[in-house]
C-alpha cells in the first residue's frame, strides 16, 4: 500500500512538472503575439476588437510554429507536424488567450494605453501571469489523460539529420528570459518617459502662469 501511495506521489510530481514545462512553453508563443499584436493595435490607435483579433491570431501563429519548430527538426512533415500540434496546444492556447485578453480588457485604461505607459506594461505582464494560471490545470488535465503535451514527448530529442540541423532549436527557458528582459525593458522605458515629463509639464504651467 506504501508503495503504491508513494508510485502516485511520483507519477503526479511528474505529471504537475510536464504541465508546467507545457504551460511555459505555450505561453512563449502566446506572449510574443499578444505583445506584438497590442503593440501593433495600440501604434495603430485601432479599435479594442481589431487589436484584440490581431494579438489572438499571430498569438495562435507564434504558438504552433515555436511547437512545430522541434516535431520538423526531429523528423516529421510540415503537415504531420501541423497534425500533431493542433492536437496538443489549441486547447491550451485557447484558454490563455481566453484568459488574458478579458483581463486586459477588464482593467481600465489598459487597452488604451500607449507603449510608453506603464499602464500597458504592467497590464500585460498580470494578463499572462493570470493566463499562466489557467493553463496550468487544462494541460495537467490533458497529460494525465495521454493527451495534449503528451502527443509530442515521443518526438523530443531526436538528433535532426541533413538540412534539419538548420532548424533553431529554441528553448523555453531562453524565450522566456527573452520576453521577461524585452517588458521589464518597455517597462522601465515608460517609467522614465512619465518621469521625464513630469517636469516638463511642470515647467510649461509655470511659464503660462507668470505669462498670465
Amino acid at each position: 500500500m506504501e508503495q503504491h501511495v508513494h508510485h502516485d506521489m511520483h507519477h503526479d510530481m511528474g505529471t504537475n512538472a510536464m504541465a508546467l514545462s507545457a504551460t511555459l512553453h505555450c505561453l512563449t508563443g502566446c506572449a510574443i503575439g499578444e505583445i506584438l499584436g497590442l503593440m501593433i493595435g495600440t501604434a495603430l490607435a485601432l479599435g479594442n476588437l481589431a487589436t484584440i483579433a490581431i494579438a489572438v491570431g499571430l498569438a495562435f501563429l507564434f504558438g504552433y510554429a515555436l511547437s512545430t519548430l522541434p516535431l520538423l527538426r526531429a523528423g516529421l512533415g510540415v503537415g504531420a507536424a501541423l497534425t500533431v500540434v493542433l492536437a496538443a496546444d489549441t486547447l491550451s492556447i485557447a484558454t490563455m488567450e481566453l484568459v488574458d485578453n478579458l483581463v486586459m480588457a477588464l482593467i481600465p485604461g489598459a487597452m488604451d494605453a500607449g507603449l510608453v505607459n506603464p499602464v500597458f506594461w504592467l497590464s500585460m505582464m498580470l494578463a499572462l501571469t493570470a493566463a499562466f494560471l489557467a493553463a496550468w490545470p487544462v494541460n495537467r488535465y490533458l497529460l494525465a489523460r495521454g493527451k495534449g503535451h503528451a502527443l509530442t514527448h515521443g518526438y523530443m530529442g531526436a538528433e535532426p539529420v541533413g538540412a534539419r540541423r538548420y532548424i533553431p532549436a529554441l528553448t523555453t527557458s531562453a524565450l522566456i528570459a527573452a520576453i521577461a528582459a524585452f517588458m521589464l525593458g518597455g517597462l522601465v522605458v515608460s517609467i522614465a518617459d512619465e518621469l521625464g515629463a513630469s517636469p516638463a509639464t511642470g515647467h510649461a504651467l509655470a511659464s503660462v502662469r507668470t505669462a498670465s
